[in-house]
């Protein structure tokens, strides 16, 4: 894959300052993390923090908004280089947010990154309307509605961790651990967990409720 250059923004204070604000809330979380603490990651005033983004909410809205720049840059360059039929957009979203798994982990459990959800459910989208095209039966449910349930998925992977790594006998962000967890996911996403004929019996009973 083909890369591209840095962001112009990331050469500057304000890079710095929310660089250092995504490490400061996913330390200590929002309400625990002070703009005095950013700003002494940063190696700024806190002058210089409210005069780039006013107030702390503002800063967060700002590292929530960064992220989904991210996704957005290496999901639109994955889809530009990846090869016919490779259409595992989690995973390239799994990468791009490697570095910012406790900012996002503590961010999701806090209500917060609504950009960075919205902006993965529309990468979803993009790539089912790919997968679909090759599928041999049409789906019930429409492909925001998928896309959702599936970020949802991924991403809750960050919020229990520490769970998955008890479970899974690694710790999932050591390299040891990221790789099994992409191996799990592969083989959890290429072998559906239903049957055509299980899955149009459980069809069946969700019409029999909803005509009740």
């Amino acid at each position: 894959m083909s890369t591209t250059g840095p962001d112009p923004e990331d050469l500057t204070a304000r890079a710095r300052i929310r660089d250092a604000a995504l490490l400061q809330f996913g330390a200590h979380g929002f309400e625990r993390a002070t703009i005095r603490g950013i700003a002494e990651a940063a190696g700024v005033s806190s002058g210089l923090v409210r005069h780039h983004f006013g107030s702390k909410q503002a800063l967060r809205e700002a590292c929530d908004d960064y992220l989904a720049k991210v996704l957005r840059r290496l999901n639109d360059q994955v889809r530009k280089d990846r090869a016919p039929g490779d259409a595992n957009y989690v995973a390239a979203a799994r990468a791009a947010l490697g570095p910012y798994q406790r900012y996002l982990a503590r961010a999701l459990a806090e209500g917060s990154a609504a950009s960075v959800f919205d902006e993965m459910v529309q990468m979803g989208v993009q790539w089912l309307a790919d997968t679909d095209k090759d599928r041999p039966d049409p789906p019930d449910v429409d492909r925001k509605a998928r896309a959702t349930v599936i970020t949802a998925m991924s991403l809750a992977i960050s919020i229990l961790h520490e769970h998955v790594s008890r479970g899974m006998g690694v710790e999932v962000s050591s390299p040891e651990g990221d790789l099994l967890l992409a191996r799990t996911l592969i083989d959890i996403y290429s072998h559906p967990l239903l049957s055509p004929e299980g899955a149009a019996l459980a069809r069946a009973a969700l019409d029999k409720i909803q005509n009740e």
